[in-house]
């Protein structure tokens, strides 16, 4: 059972993860109506990204000296007037631009919550408690998302921000009302902050996430194209099949938290990353046959969703001075690894190869994360 002051932290999941990804859903809408081509919709997906990118680590420095229960509002407050403005765009550039400025509180959030969460909870459950924090999003994606998505597609795509912007409100609202105060969490300057990111130890956890988070998403970013064109399966069908993606998604993320808590984390990592690696060759090798296509999507997605909660104490752990702005960089290098993922997943295709090569990539990708993980095992762990 969720603890009720972990509940409001779920909510601002929820909320982020229903705008960061009932866009791929609605795409063909939004083209429709604002007359603009699905590849140029597109950018809006990216101009999002970009925001997690920016805002995280900016929005982090500015406000960490204040009760985090109050930056967190203030955080969702801005998520939800941005959300807001892109139900009222009138035109494909005021609407890139609210996307983009929907994006700047994300990282910030997570970066924030993450903290906040490690700290509700008695030493040797942190992880959980930001395993529960990121149960909003995998929700996000199994219900809310296929539901707003829905809403969209048949009334019009401006009521799934409205929607968004509403989870924004009841977040608010139970942030208030639930979410205990804390001390400030920063101990230290900024610029004392900073120094930990001076070091080639932060960027390589960091690359882990980009580069080894990457493999999911070069199978995730083209998991509609392979189960049409490879396993078979109608156009229809692709909506309950990203469920099971989220259910998988939202299993693993409690057993990655558990796992971390009772682990070393890097040592989890290691094991998901390697079962990833597995995972993705035999989704090359196995997806003509439907059967086998659904089990290996739970799993990826189990897999996928897994190394989120070890990934972040491996930074809260190392990072002791700037645990806020090193949860907020691991956003950011989450969303690098949405845009590296797609890219690197989507040059086989250019050059004509099928759509289970993206997997492939993926998987290589993956394998670089845990050689990553691997050396700075060897290199910091002793």
């Amino acid at each position: 059972m969720m603890k009720k002051e972990l509940v409001p932290l779920a909510l601002g999941g929820l909320a982020i993860g229903t705008t960061e990804f009932v866009m791929m859903g609605l795409l063909p809408d939004i083209a429709n109506g604002m007359g603009i081509s699905i590849p140029i919709a597109g950018h809006l997906i990216s101009a999002y990204a970009l925001g997690v990118v920016v805002g995280a680590p900016i929005l982090v420095a500015l406000s960490a000296k204040f009760q985090a229960k109050y930056i967190l509002i203030t955080l969702m407050l801005m998520f939800t007037i941005f959300n807001f403005l892109s139900t009222i765009s009138p035109d494909y550039y005021t609407l890139m631009l609210s996307r983009f400025l929907s994006g700047l509180p994300h990282g910030a959030f997570f970066g924030v919550g993450t903290v906040v969460a490690s700290k509700l909870v008695k030493e040797g459950k942190s992880a959980q408690a930001i395993a529960s924090m990121f149960t909003g999003l995998t929700v996000a994606i199994v219900a809310m998302v296929p539901l707003v998505t829905y809403l969209g597609h048949n009334l019009d795509w401006r009521y799934a921000f409205a929607i968004v912007s509403l989870l924004g409100v009841i977040t608010i609202v139970s942030l208030y009302k639930y979410l205990p105060m804390q001390e400030p969490l920063r101990t230290v300057t900024f610029k004392e902050e900073l120094e930990f990111f001076k070091t080639i130890k932060a960027w390589h956890i960091l690359l882990i996430v980009s580069i080894g988070f990457g493999g999911l998403f070069a199978w995730f970013s083209y998991i509609a194209p392979l189960m049409i064109h490879i396993s078979n399966f109608s156009a229809n069908s692709v909506s309950y099949l990203m469920i099971i993606a989220g259910l998988g998604m939202f299993t693993g993320n409690i057993i990655g938290g558990k796992l971390a808590d009772k682990k070393d984390p890097i040592k989890v990592s290691i094991v998901l990353l390697f079962l990833m690696v597995i995972a993705l060759i035999l989704v090359f090798f196995l997806s003509e046959n439907k059967i086998i296509s659904i089990i290996l999507t739970f799993i990826c997605g189990a897999l996928a969703m897994s190394i989120s909660s070890p990934i972040n104490m491996i930074m809260l752990t190392n990072a002791k001075k700037s645990q806020m702005l090193g949860a907020a960089f691991i956003q950011s290098a989450f969303n690098v690894a949405n845009s590296l993922g797609a890219l690197f997943g989507g040059i086989p295709l250019l050059l004509g190869f099928s759509y289970n090569y993206a997997s492939l990539v993926g998987a290589l990708m993956a394998l670089f994360g845990l050689l990553l993980c691997i050396l700075f095992l060897k290199r910091y762990q002793h």
